[in-house]
């Protein structure tokens, strides 16, 4: 079984986060069965963008970083705090755990940012918000990474995109990477991809 870390910082989007539980979760039930999802907050309730309340299903001092194959994390809202969780040294400790792990790591969106503040970025080629109004690309570029103008851009273990319309990509890119291509097409199709 494959354990993968759905972390969740306040203000995160939850479309973002509903794609991993939503293709992983196929996998587990409809797939080759091979994954688990571990919803994980820095605390007990989360608010996400636009006040949707989740409740995660650990928080991050209930677990062992090294029961977990891969880490997931979806982007969010300035607007609604995302970035106090996700620029905060615990978050960024689990990002530099799995890094230094080599084990895969898959962001959506704005996500890719705290894999730039976490240090692991620098020199990769990775992506993040690419719309033409956003200061986002500039940030990602200032902690290091080699910008791409790409949609996902993979490089290596870690899985970075450019706005919520890749979700669902990105967690097929995952999922393949776990399993196979061929495991990631069937769940694909079944799912009326």
């Amino acid at each position: 079984m494959k354990k993968i870390l759905l972390l969740l910082a306040d203000g995160f989007e939850a479309v973002e986060a509903s794609v991993f539980t939503d293709v992983l979760g196929w996998n587990r039930w409809e797939g080759d069965g091979s994954t688990e999802v571990v919803t994980v907050g820095l605390k007990n309730k989360l608010t996400c963008t636009w006040n949707f309340t989740v409740i995660p299903e650990k928080t991050l001092e209930d677990i062992e970083l090294d029961e977990f194959d891969a880490l997931a994390i979806p982007g969010g809202f300035e607007e609604a705090g995302f970035y106090e969780d996700a620029f905060s040294t615990p978050f960024l400790n689990v990002i530099q755990h799995f890094h230094a792990k080599q084990k895969p790591i898959a962001t959506i969106c704005v996500a890719s940012l705290a894999l730039g503040k976490s240090g692991i970025l620098k020199g990769k080629k990775a992506t993040t918000y690419n719309h033409s109004t956003s200061i986002r690309k500039e940030q990602l570029k200032n902690f290091g990474a080699v910008v791409q103008n790409d949609l996902v851009v993979q490089d290596g273990h870690i899985i970075t995109s450019s706005n919520p319309g890749t979700a669902f990509d990105v967690a097929f890119l995952l999922l393949e990477n776990l399993t196979s291509k061929e495991n990631a097409d069937h769940v694909k199709d079944l799912m009326g991809f």
